[in-house]
């Protein structure tokens, strides 16, 4: 339409007071009470072609073009309030890191302990947020609009909208009641693996205590994953920016050159144009009709292939090192006067020197599961629409069915490392042996191994609620003792949801380092059941704790 679009807001009363925002054209677009549509005093309008069209033809235009508008501003405020608050950000990310560091090095000395604090305290924090949701709840009661539905409400830029309604307090709450009764149950259900967990925590804090470079290992693997995000990235935006704009010839009459290439530039003196008077040449496509541009989508895939190959192989390396200082620790006789020097810098030369192919090879075998989820998103993708439902029903078995594998490969994997870390054998050999163990003792797999998971995810959890509360009561103004000095914001959520995505990475990368100790001294445990019996030729070689968990004895206990 011509002339210059603007924006007003029209309020009209249907059953109750009612606010529309309309992008809209000098003559305006009004919605009638009987929900008739005109622009202006008529139902029709000039499209600027001689055309009249109808004017419910503009809503969905002017609603699109209303959202695009709205969601420009939301991110421009949302960058307004990055610049303003970027250190108290990273001053909650410091205290997330020194929080995380002071919980390994209380698990040292305190682990039995800080364990069951832990889980006391994820049961408070879950219950104060029951406790302040209801809170929230009922204050809401009564104030005006607070019991639209968020179904009525629909999507909305602005997130703090959604707060203002009682409906979404509810909802909080009613999460967080049901992962608080999940919690307490699991606990009640599983309180004596929970003895032998804690025994193997301890265990773990010990072996941390001794190779206490371990912690400091996971800055190596992210400056390693960093290095292979940017090669990976700056690949992909050469790829994607290497297409050119391709023009054609276009007339209405006839014309020997018609849907042929050609240069704008030169085009109104060119033999094409004398040959065609009518015929314009304008913009077809972005891209090109080379053999490169044509395999420029298979060439975008195997960048993405090498990318998870590499990101597979970084990773590998990190679980291989840890495995390797780790096993090192436990089937030592005399700790710590047996184990090499520097445990994780003879463990990296060990997987450098002589395990690379293992580490390659079972990061390509994941690579590929990978690889084909994404072709499969891809497919799915490009067919939306297009396919019935039988197709449908077979892209997502297909894609359930790969996420599943990919797990499991992860799993075999993660667990064929560290028996390779031990006995220094290929892949598959190791592999098969870590399989079979772990089906051997399925049920201690099954209980005491995630059970000792689910205790460091509550210890995860903790922390990054901890963080996350203090940062809720300072950005939002809540605490009058912070008023001052917290920064004025448009959406105080920005660097709370900051604060506590980056305090849940940060305690992510220091429990990833337990969590590898812990499975690595679990496989050892195991293998040690299996190849000793507790006689003076085959003593057992697990800590005294563990033993006593287990009512395993030596008959002659080798030095500790």
């Amino acid at each position: 339409m011509p002339g210059s679009w603007k924006v007003t807001t029209l309020d009209f009363v249907s059953g109750g007071q009612k606010k529309v925002t309309f992008l809209l054209a000098p003559r305006y677009l009004r919605l009638q009470l009987d929900g008739s549509i005109t622009v202006g005093n008529s139902s029709g309008f000039d499209d600027g072609t001689g055309t009249i069209r109808e004017a419910k033809d503009l809503v969905d235009g002017v609603k699109n073009a209303t959202v695009v508008m709205e969601a420009r501003q939301v991110v421009m405020k949302v960058f307004e309030d990055f610049t303003h608050s970027w250190y108290w950000i990273l001053l909650g990310l410091v205290i997330a890191m020194l929080t995380s560091l002071l919980f390994i090095v209380l698990l040292r000395f305190l682990a039995g302990i800080m364990v069951w604090v832990m889980i006391v305290m994820v049961i408070l924090v879950i219950g104060y947020g029951i406790f302040h949701c209801y809170m929230e709840y009922a204050a809401l009661k009564g104030a005006a609009g607070s019991d639209v539905t968020l179904q009525d409400l629909g999507f909305q830029t602005d997130i703090t909208v959604y707060l203002q309604i009682r409906q979404t307090w509810l909802a909080f709450m009613i999460i967080l009641a049901i992962v608080e009764v999940v919690i307490i149950l699991i606990l009640i259900f599983l309180r004596k693996r929970i003895l032998i967990a804690i025994a193997l925590i301890k265990e773990a804090s010990r072996a941390i205590g001794h190779v206490m470079s371990s912690l400091f290992y996971p800055m190596f693997t992210f400056l390693l994953l960093a290095m292979v995000i940017a090669y990976w990235a700056v690949t992909a935006v050469f790829l994607s920016t290497s297409n050119e704009p391709v023009y054609k010839v276009f007339n209405e009459t006839e014309c020997m050159h018609s849907r042929m290439n050609c240069e704008p530039a030169n085009f109104s003196t060119s033999a094409m144009k004398a040959d065609c008077q009518d015929s314009e040449c304008l913009f077809a496509f972005y891209g090109g009709e080379t053999a490169y541009h044509k395999y420029l989508i298979g060439l975008q895939f195997y960048n993405v292939f090498l990318f998870f190959w590499c990101a597979n192989f970084v990773t590998a390396l990190g679980q291989m090192t840890l495995a390797g200082a780790f096993s090192s620790y436990y089937w030592a006789f005399v700790k710590p006067d047996d184990m090499p020097a520097f445990p994780v810098f003879a463990a990296l030369g060990r997987s450098l020197r002589y395990h690379t192919g293992t580490l390659a090879f079972g990061s390509l075998i994941l690579s590929i599961v990978q690889i084909i989820r994404v072709l499969l998103e891809y497919i799915d993708h490009k067919l939306k629409g297009a396919h019935n439902k039988c197709t449908r029903f077979l892209l997502c078995c297909l894609k359930c069915c790969f996420w599943c594998l990919e797990k499991f490969v992860k799993f075999l994997n993660r667990n064929a490392y560290i028996m390779v870390a031990i006995y220094g054998k290929n892949f598959c050999t190791s592999a098969k042996d870590a399989f079979f163990l772990l089906m051997r003792n399925m049920i201690r797999v099954a209980v005491l191994d995630k059970v000792t998971d689910f205790l460091l995810f509550l210890g995860k959890l903790l922390i990054v609620g901890i963080v996350g509360i203090f940062a809720f009561f300072f950005f939002s103004g809540r605490v009058k003792a912070f008023e001052d000095t917290a920064p004025h914001l448009h959406y105080y959520w920005v660097p709370i949801l900051t604060v506590v995505v980056g305090s849940y990475l940060i305690a992510h990368g220091f429990f990833s380092v337990y969590a590898m100790c812990v499975d690595t001294l679990f496989l050892c445990f195991l293998e040690d059941l299996e190849r000793n019996d507790g006689s003076a030729e085959r003593p057992y070689l697990m800590p005294e704790s563990l033993r006593k968990t287990l009512n395993k004895k030596n008959k002659t206990p080798p030095a500790e």
